[in-house]
């Protein structure tokens, strides 16, 4: 299959099984939620009762004092006590394999290229790290919400890019299912496509 490349009067060959396959939703689903659960940091903890720094001495005497009975200062309803049911550090990852991490990048880009919302492009650069001159440069091409996939890491790019609102740069390595449905575009090198396909193959 081919991809027509915007700035260019030509197209690029591409792999059917890379850009062409069949959305599967519950594969991209399973990778995407276990890709935001590994994000998770899962650091919290609070004391049960016997974690309490406190004595273990009974508070007073059972009975003749007129008050409500009492073992332990360390008890959950006391102030300063122990939590009942305390939070404690969990590991939130989930495993997912390499094969339906794959499965799923390609099945995002496929979906991407049915519904135009990828664009390839011969190049794509700024001469400078200036947030203008990349504003009016995605103007012109009627680009907003978009994500700026390039081969290499492009300083410059980076730079101008990190000052806009719903506007990305990564380079290949850098790709992820959930930035790739986050935007409403992708704009792709067209060397940057042909590392997406040695990645993936």
């Amino acid at each position: 299959m081919e991809l027509v490349l915007k700035d260019a009067q030509s197209a690029l060959e591409v792999s059917e099984t890379t850009f062409g396959r069949d959305f599967n939703e519950a594969l991209v689903h399973q990778v995407v939620v276990a890709y935001a659960a590994n994000a998770r940091q899962g650091t919290r903890g609070q004391k049960t009762r016997a974690e309490v720094t406190g004595s273990g001495k009974k508070p007073w005497r059972q009975k003749g004092t007129g008050r409500a009975r009492a073992g332990s200062v360390k008890g959950p309803i006391w102030r300063g006590g122990g939590v009942t049911f305390a939070a404690k550090t969990q590991d939130h990852s989930q495993k997912v394999n390499k094969k339906m991490y794959r499965g799923a990048l390609k099945s995002i880009l496929s979906e991407l290229v049915r519904q135009e919302r990828l664009v390839v492009v011969e190049s794509f650069s700024v001469d400078a790290p200036k947030t203008k001159e990349l504003k009016a440069k995605l103007q012109a091409m009627n680009l907003e919400d978009v994500l700026i996939v390039t081969a290499e890491v492009d300083e410059n790019l980076f730079l101008a890019a990190r000052n806009l609102y719903k506007v990305d740069v990564r380079d290949v390595a850098g790709l992820d299912p959930v930035s790739l449905i986050a935007f409403n575009t992708v704009l792709v090198t067209a060397d940057a496509v042909k590392q997406i396909e040695e990645m993936l193959a």
